[in-house]
């Protein structure tokens, strides 16, 4: 399919899915690295005890936070 019919049936909302090969389909920006962030004591024991409160691991909530603020800075900017 040539790429001027494929955009007329996604603008007509017509079905697409089965024109796509997702198998090799990716995330962008979702690929994992792995960092070491060094803490106080102080800074863990909070964390580890709002994880525990939520029910999520301390590293879940470290991401969970990380990326609210930084759409909330994303956000900032736009309107800025």
């Amino acid at each position: 399919m040539k790429a001027e019919e494929f955009d007329k049936k996604f603008d007509d909302g017509e079905e697409i899915l089965n024109a796509l090969d997702l198998s090799k389909a990716k995330r962008s920006m979702q690929e994992q690295r792995r960092v070491n962030v060094d803490f106080p004591a102080w800074m863990i024991e909070s964390l580890d005890k709002e994880a525990s409160r939520i029910g999520v691991t301390r590293q879940s909530i470290i991401k969970v936070w990380l990326a609210e603020r930084l759409e909330e800075l994303t956000a900032m900017k736009k309107y800025r």
